[in-house]
């Protein structure tokens, strides 16, 4: 259990930097909610839909693949690091550049109006500086350095919060005369209220700014070398995980994309596309605690997975992951589903709580691409990425696929109903494929026996509605207690037997 111990306490310290930044990120959706309207938010949401699609290209996979040949036998680490991130630099420089250059295209894509140039500027502006720090993030990942690693990550964004609240919140109110009149010169000399929505944009390129100053040492750490013959095995490894890496991203985001292209005219009476993308993307937040989750232990468990792969029990460790993990999320799924009134009261303007019924649905579907990621270590241990990347294929063709037949129907609805499909497809894909070729025995039938009693009391709180207040938390708290009480009855650890 050591080896468990381990990955659980590196999970616990880049879970305290992911868990409180991206809460204190979250706490911003009710300010969101309440200072702009859907279709403001609908810019908002389009345009991170693309900043986490191109994060993929601008990355191509090298993160992992410096996991992957630092940790083999005889790697030079330090030369490893300078050859990977002057590669990076070189290529950020191209992709932000041609980025820029393409803004008002990438608007018109989303059915932004003109005189919004400068948000895409500044999003390829985030991506390339984002892009940049990832391979000194990854040294400190590699470096066991979980503390300043989470360190940086909670710092830029706090950054980002309060430049948020200050831009979005304070000014305004100190331009009314209302609140702290003192800092009027200072707000009058930084604040354009006419910028709107873009302040969340220009928040985060300073906080990634800021990142890459904490990131100093690790920059000043190296030693520009850039010659291409060291880096065709990298580059030849990597290159399947950026295809699977953009595959999994239109699986994430290609809806957010899609939906203001394919919904009907007035499919939601009196509401624009625009609304609609605002509207999914706000719900789509609530789905926040699974994702958090899943971040804080792909970031631990990554480097943890390459270094116990010549265990010879790591298969029956792999095993134990999966299911406490699982456990972990369906605990998550059925807390949050059941409780969706409550959770829904962070979208602050009713037209943001239209969506709720998308927020089980994308729940369940985030579960599964956790266990995806779970799943995904065979074929990189075994150097077999370009699977990933057919699971990923095949993945993107049913979220296209099922987008353009259920988006004219149900609208984002069918956006989310299409990314469960897509994640619970790919989990059962490489798990089939995984027995193949890497045999871990996972307890596939007895996890799937409880992420099916887990969606059937989901179901039961929401088929059988309950009037009050306060009679309805009762029996939503109760469907909750009981799958709890029954994961303990049947889970907890037992004593071996004396004699």
């Amino acid at each position: 259990m050591s080896v468990l111990n381990k990955l659980a306490s590196q999970t616990a310290v880049y879970g305290i930097s992911s868990i409180v930044g991206r809460v204190l990120t979250y706490l911003l959706v009710p300010v969101y909610t309440r200072y702009f309207a859907a279709a403001e938010y609908g810019i908002v949401t389009g345009l991170y839909a693309y900043v986490s699609f191109l994060n993929v290209v601008f990355t191509y996979g090298m993160e992992t693949t410096f996991f992957r040949f630092a940790n083999r036998p005889g790697a030079d680490r330090r030369e490893l690091y300078d050859r990977v991130l002057s590669l990076l630099l070189v290529s950020t420089a191209v992709l932000t550049a041609i980025l820029a250059l393409l803004a008002r295209p990438l608007l018109g894509l989303l059915e932004i109006p003109p005189g919004h140039e400068q948000y895409a500027v500044w999003v390829a502006l985030i991506l390339g500086l984002d892009a940049v720090a990832a391979i000194p993030f990854a040294r400190l990942r590699l470096e066991n350095k979980a503390r300043k690693f989470a360190g940086i990550r909670l710092a830029s964004i706090l950054l980002n919060v309060g430049l948020n609240l200050f831009f979005i919140v304070l000014c305004p109110e100190v331009m009314k005369g209302e609140t702290l009149p003192w800092l009027r010169p200072l707000v009058e000399a930084v604040y354009d209220p006419g910028l709107g929505v873009g302040y969340v944009f220009l928040a985060n390129l300073i906080a990634s700014a800021v990142t890459l100053l904490l990131l100093g040492r690790e920059l000043l750490d190296f030693r520009f070398r850039l010659s291409l013959a060291p880096l065709r095995p990298l580059l030849k490894y990597a290159y399947p995980l950026m295809l699977m890496g953009l595959a999994g991203m239109v699986n994430e985001t290609l809806d957010r994309i899609l939906l203001p292209r394919w919904l009907p005219d007035n499919f939601y009476p009196g509401k624009s596309s625009l609304t609609a993308v605002g509207i999914y993307g706000a719900c789509y937040k609530l789905s926040i605690f699974m994702s958090l989750v899943i971040q804080a232990f792909r970031y631990a468990a990554e480097p943890f997975f390459f270094a116990q792969s010549t265990d010879k029990n790591s298969p029956v460790t792999f095993a134990l992951i999966m299911k406490w993990f699982t456990l972990c999320c369906a605990v998550i799924f059925v807390g949050i589903s059941l409780n969706l009134e409550d959770f829904g009261l962070f979208l602050r303007r009713a037209e943001y709580r239209e969506g709720l019924e998308v927020v089980p649905v994308l729940l369940l579907a985030n579960l599964f691409l956790g266990v995806y990621y779970n799943l995904s270590v065979w074929f990189k241990l075994t150097d077999k990425t370009y699977y990933g990347t057919y699971i990923g294929a095949g993945g993107a063709a049913i979220t296209i696929a099922l987008n353009f037949l259920l988006i004219p129907v149900l609208g984002y609805l069918g956006c989310a109903l299409a990314t469960l499909a897509c994640y619970f497809t790919m989990a059962m894909l490489c798990w089939r494929l995984g027995e193949r070729h890497f045999p871990v025995p996972y307890p596939a039938a007895r996890l799937g026996l409880w992420l099916l009693g887990a969606a059937v009391l989901v179901g039961l709180g929401w088929l059988v509605t309950v009037e009050g207040w306060w009679l309805r938390h009762l029996w939503h708290g109760g469907l909750t207690a009981l799958f709890l009480l029954a994961l303990w009855l049947v889970e907890r650890p037992r004593q071996p037997r004396a004699g």
